[in-house]
Formats: structure tokens, C-alpha cells, sequence
């Protein structure tokens, strides 16, 4: 799937250093997920029904 185009957002809670953060961005069909350190690394695409389920889920367990 080509990204050049995708517009990457970061969580507002991320620190000016950075932090452990993850980027996501939307497409059609799908939400891209990256590591903020590591823009040019691998990105792990996921149905939004399947991010809304993990986001769900870590949330019940914090």
C-alpha cells in the first residue's frame, strides 16, 4: 500500500521528547500504525474494528 500520501497524527499526550509513541493514520479501508521514533520503519495496517477492539481492550485492563 503506498503511504506518501497518508497524513500521520500522534497522540497529544506524547511529551516533546518523543516518548513511546505510536502514529496512526487513516485510509481507506484501514489504520496505519507506526513507531514515532522510527518513521521510515515498518507499518502495521489494521481494520479500524480491530484498533477500536485493541484500544477497547487495553483500556479495561489499565
Amino acid at each position: 500500500m503506498d503511504l506518501t500520501g497518508a497524513k500521520w497524527r500522534k497522540s497529544s499526550y506524547t511529551g516533546s521528547n518523543g516518548g513511546n509513541c505510536v502514529e496512526v493514520a487513516g485510509l481507506p479501508g484501514v489504520v496505519a500504525v507506526r513507531d514515532s521514533k522510527d518513521p521510515d520503519g515498518p507499518v502495521l495496517l489494521v481494520s479500524r474494528a480491530a484498533l477500536r477492539e485493541a484500544v477497547q481492550a487495553a483500556l479495561s485492563t489499565a
